[in-house]
């Protein structure tokens, strides 16, 4: 154990006083070792323990246990002293938002040429958007096109031969198949494969609402069970979120429905997209939709704490750390369980934004840059939060250097590495880099496993980057301290598998404290070194969010 403690302190001397690190900081009192030493094991599990406790239900945007993790996350920023810059001097951000929640009288019907055919909610469909904006009380034609993609730069066009405008779009999950990495980026999913993307291009085309049909090839290992599970929750809103249009996902066993008469059935468009033959054309069939609904508005709160650093107006720069905290609620019981606690999802990522805001609280000088520590809602329902942040921010967007997120921290052992979601953007790959290799880590890729997956933007950072701020999310690595990669590969697996936006991600699962800490340790040298530094975060050449960094510089927002 001495040994070990020995080596640790080595590795964060290196750390203080490497002479890169001395440079960049421009300043004569770099961070200590015991200040990295402050962040606590323990004040970590008290915050996870109150936020994910059952009396708090889960944490649901706009209900009485996420009011309740508020007023504890604002107190708490209170007892650090930080300013309060939200509305009427306090550390909330009040938000505007729509809850629908759609019922079983709802009428989904198929017309076909000699009868009506009801479909069922939650066994036949699910709607992505709810409320009075998807009703369509008469026939409408239906019209099949592909995967409902247009993308110039492979030249494809599922809408090429076709005028859809006032029909309803049926379309499959994913995109089409490829190991040519210039041809839809090969076995790495794209933003096509999305289904926003393709709800985006149908309205685009005039079509007045989309069904998606999930495919045996996209769907391999997940059921239409898993599917009712993810639309088990209120659909939420902003307020003044544009209106939207019917727009649904069918279980397959029913969507077969869709094509009686038509110029191929559902199992030969299955075998088509195997071949690559996908073609679109009119299906001779109509439907009409009419939804009964419960509604709501409500207000939901960012919690918003400013450290204020060294540099004045006009030159105050603003690094800005943010995690979300809001989950999924109380929902379906599994094994006679119904709150979805979210522990590492995400309050953990939560507990390590109050223990970086406690260490930075505790330095004997301020940082020379400003730091903006932003807890938001509704992340969990379309990232709500961040993107009322960014339409509505405290401080100019341009003045803000970066944004450091953190979704989940490392619970299940000491790692030596990390992985850097949206480090290839920007300069912050840099930074990252000065850092950890003074801590004695490396930067590694995201697992081959995990590659095809658009990780970076699954979460509150893609708002931010979107806005024009570089923006970065750390994980860690597969190199881990006591284990093999292969072990932790399967725990991340199995983690995603039997627990992940289930109530089994509660206080009662294993949780390795001490590789949360090292985690928010990493995560609190590299947010010292970028309020310190003077050499800003800038996007890299090429980089997709540069227009609206440009942007917000020119118009002083």
């Amino acid at each position: 154990m001495a040994t070990k403690n020995r080596e640790k302190i080595l590795i964060i001397m290196i750390f203080i006083f490497s002479p890169i690190f001395l440079s960049n900081l421009h300043t004569a009192l770099p961070l200590k070792w015991d200040q990295l030493e402050i962040i606590s094991a323990d004040s970590l599990k008290k915050h996870i323990n109150f936020l994910g406790d059952d009396s708090l239900e889960g944490r649901a945007t706009g209900t009485p246990g996420e009011m309740r993790a508020a007023r504890y996350l604002a107190q708490y920023f209170k007892m650090l002293n930080l300013e309060a810059p939200g509305s009427n001097n306090s550390y909330f951000q009040p938000i505007p938002m729509h809850g629908s929640t759609p019922l079983s009288e709802s009428q989904f019907q198929l017309h076909l040429a000699d009868s009506i055919y009801q479909f069922e909610l939650k066994r036949d469909y699910l709607l992505y958007k709810t409320g009075s904006q998807t009703f369509i009380p008469q026939p409408v034609p239906l019209v099949f096109v592909g995967y409902g993609i247009i993308a110039p730069e492979f030249d494809y066009n599922d809408y090429q031969t076709l005028d859809v405008t006032g029909k309803i779009v049926v379309f499959l999950s994913g995109e089409p198949s490829s190991q040519d990495p210039n041809y839809f980026n090969g076995d790495k999913l794209t933003i096509y494969a999305y289904p926003e993307s393709k709800q985006r291009i149908a309205i685009s085309r005039g079509a007045v609402g989309s069904i998606l049909i999930p495919t045996p090839r996209d769907e391999a290992g997940r059921n239409w069970r898993s599917w009712v599970d993810t639309f088990e929750f209120e659909n939420v809103t902003l307020a003044y979120a544009v209106t939207g249009n019917l727009s649904l996902v069918m279980n397959p066993n029913a969507a077969k429905r869709l094509f009686q008469g038509a110029k191929f059935d559902l199992s030969q468009i299955f075998k088509l997209d195997h071949t690559h033959q996908i073609q679109s054309f009119c299906l001779p069939n109509a439907v009409s939709f009419k939804g009964a609904f419960v509604s709501r508005d409500f207000f939901a709160l960012n919690i918003i704490g400013l450290l204020k650093g060294k540099l004045h107006p006009p030159n105050d720069k603003y690094l800005l750390i943010s995690a979300h905290y809001d989950h999924l609620g109380i929902g379906r019981p599994v094994h006679g369980d119904s709150i979805y606690n979210g522990v590492f999802d995400n309050a953990v990522g939560v507990a390590a934004v109050l223990e970086i805001a406690r260490a930075f609280s505790s330095l004997p000088l301020k940082p020379q840059n400003s730091i903006i520590f932003l807890l938001t809602t509704g992340e969990e329902r379309g990232l709500l939060g961040s993107s009322y942040y960014v339409d509505n921010p405290i401080i100019p967007l341009y003045k803000t250097i970066a944004n450091v997120n953190i979704d989940g921290l490392a619970m299940f052992d000491n790692f030596n590495d990390v992985v850097a979601l949206g480090a290839e953007y920007s300069s912050l790959c840099n930074h990252l880099n000065e850092v950890t290799s003074a801590l004695n880590l490396k930067i590694t890729p995201l697992p081959v496993q995990f590659s095809s997956f658009e990780s970076f933007s699954r979460s509150d950072q893609i708002r931010f980057a979107s806005a024009g701020i570089p923006s970065i999310l750390i994980a860690e690595g597969l190199n881990y301290q006591n284990q093999s990669s292969r072990e932790g590969l399967s725990w991340i697996i199995n983690w995603m598998e039997t627990i992940y936006h289930s109530p089994f991600d509660d206080l009662n699962q294993e949780m390795n404290l001490n590789a949360a800490r090292q985690h928010t340790q990493v995560l609190f040298a590299f947010c010292y070194w970028l309020g310190m530094t003077s050499d800003y975060p800038r996007w890299n050449p090429g980089a997709p969010f540069i227009n609206q960094r440009l942007r917000s510089i020119a118009e002083k927002r």
